[in-house]
C-alpha cells in the first residue's frame, strides 16, 4: 500500500526545510512553499548551487511569523507572513522566467547582506503574482507556481531512496532532493510513470521526471559540498539523455488538505523515460 510519509516545505528558496504533519493546497503549491526567496544586486536568485552555505540557514513559522536562524551564529530574523513585505516591488529572475515581486525590508536585506557578504534581498511573491509552468507539461495551459525551480510539487518514493543508498559507500538523506511529498510502499522509482494519481482525496499529476544537479552533492546540515554524491551515483543508472533523474514533478488538480498517513492512489500511469547504462 502507499502511503504519504513525510511533507516538507522550503519557506524561502534554497534554504532549510520545515517538515509538517499537514498541509494546505493551494494553486501554487504547499501553502507557504518557496514564496520568499534571496536575490542578488541585479534581481537574479540565488541558490545552493552557487551558495552552498544558504543550507545553515534553518527557517521555522511559530504564530505567524517566519523565523529564519543562521545556525553557525544563531543570529535570527523574524519575518511577519500576514503582512511580510514594503512596497518596494522588484523584478526578479528564476532561471528564465521574470517575476513581481516585492523587497521584504530594509532589516532582511541588511541582515543576509552581512551574513553572505554580498548584497542580498529578501523579495515576496504576492498572490498577484503569476508565475506559469512550463507550457509543454501543462495540463490545462494555467498551472502556476511559486519561487520553485519550475513546478509547484516535487514527489519520491523512499523505496527510491533505498535503493539509491544500496549503492553508496555513504547514505544520504532525502534532504538532498528537497521533496514535498515522500511516500513508503510500492516499487524504487515507480513515481517516474505516475501520471494522475490521489493523495487522501485530493488529486495531482505527475508531468515531468526532475532533473537533478550539483545541490545534491551538499550536505544540508553543514551547508558544504561531500564530493560527487549520490550524481555519480545516480549517473550510472537513472541517465535519460543528458539529465539525471530522481523524484516526479508535479501539478495540481485540485486544492484541499493532506496529511501523513493519507493513502495514494495512482489512477494513471505513463511511458517511463529511456535510462542509458554509463
Amino acid at each position: 500500500m502507499l502511503k504519504l510519509s513525510e511533507i516538507y516545505i522550503y519557506p524561502v528558496k534554497s534554504l532549510g526545510g520545515i517538515a509538517l504533519s499537514k498541509a494546505n493546497i493551494t494553486d501554487r503549491g504547499l501553502e507557504n512553499d518557496r514564496r520568499f526567496m534571496l536575490v542578488d544586486e541585479n534581481g537574479r536568485f540565488l541558490s545552493q548551487r552557487e551558495f552552498p552555505v544558504l543550507a545553515i540557514f534553518q527557517t521555522a513559522i511559530t504564530h505567524n511569523n517566519l523565523v529564519i536562524t543562521n545556525r553557525k551564529t544563531d543570529e535570527n530574523l523574524t519575518v511577519n507572513l500576514n503582512k511580510p513585505t514594503t512596497s518596494n516591488a522588484i523584478k526578479v529572475t528564476v532561471w528564465d522566467d521574470e517575476v513581481e515581486s516585492l523587497e521584504v525590508s530594509n532589516e532582511a536585506t541588511q541582515w543576509f547582506t552581512e551574513a553572505l557578504g554580498s548584497t542580498t534581498r529578501l523579495v515576496y511573491m504576492p498572490d498577484e503574482s503569476h508565475r506559469k509552468t512550463d507550457a509543454n507539461y501543462s495540463l490545462k495551459g494555467d498551472e502556476i507556481t511559486s519561487f520553485s525551480d519550475g513546478y509547484p510539487i516535487l514527489i519520491a518514493g523512499q523505496s527510491s531512496l533505498d535503493d539509491l543508498n544500496n549503492r553508496l559507500a555513504s547514505k544520504v538523506n532525502i534532504n538532498r532532493f528537497r521533496p514535498n511529498l515522500v511516500f513508503t510502499g510500492g516499487e524504487a522509482f515507480e513515481e517516474d510513470a505516475w501520471h494522475e494519481f490521489a493523495v487522501g482525496d485530493v488529486r495531482f499529476f505527475g508531468v515531468k521526471p526532475c532533473a537533478r544537479c550539483i545541490m545534491t552533492t551538499i550536505d544540508q546540515a553543514t551547508g558544504e559540498k561531500s564530493g560527487k554524491e549520490p550524481l555519480l551515483t545516480l549517473n550510472k543508472f537513472r541517465k535519460a539523455g543528458n539529465k539525471i533523474l530522481f523524484g516526479q514533478n508535479v501539478l495540481i488538480s485540485q486544492l484541499g488538505a493532506i496529511a501523513v498517513g493519507d493513502s495514494i492512489e495512482v489512477k494513471s500511469r505513463q511511458k517511463l523515460a529511456k535510462f542509458e547504462i554509463v
